[in-house]
């Protein structure tokens, strides 16, 4: 059994018990979470999607932490004019572990 779930602008395809790395989200670890955004569930081939949600479905977890993604480095430069800059940053994420899913 899937879902297809939207949190926080991105879709997911989620499973009981897997983790799932979100954007940052509100929440202290080992607060309970649920989705109300489900597009899609399978529950073994029986398929349901909604228009646009899937009327009385939710998704449960458990936020296990937040973390910090790998950095990402920005070099510009433009020849022959002297311009070089470097930038980078580092991208905070959630994990998340599914707990079930409703529906």
């Amino acid at each position: 059994m899937y879902a297809i779930v939207e949190i926080a602008g991105q879709q997911f395809k989620v499973e009981k018990d897997r983790f799932i790395y979100t954007h940052q989200l509100a929440g202290n670890e080992g607060d309970s979470i649920s989705f109300d955004k489900v597009l899609l569930i399978d529950n073994g081939g029986a398929v349901r999607v909604g228009a646009p949600t899937v009327s009385g479905a939710k998704v449960e977890g458990k936020i296990l932490s937040h973390v910090r993604g790998d950095k990402v480095i920005v070099f510009k430069k433009k020849r022959r004019k002297g311009y070089q800059k470097s930038n980078g940053h580092r991208q905070c994420f959630t994990k998340i572990q599914i707990d079930a899913i409703i529906g």
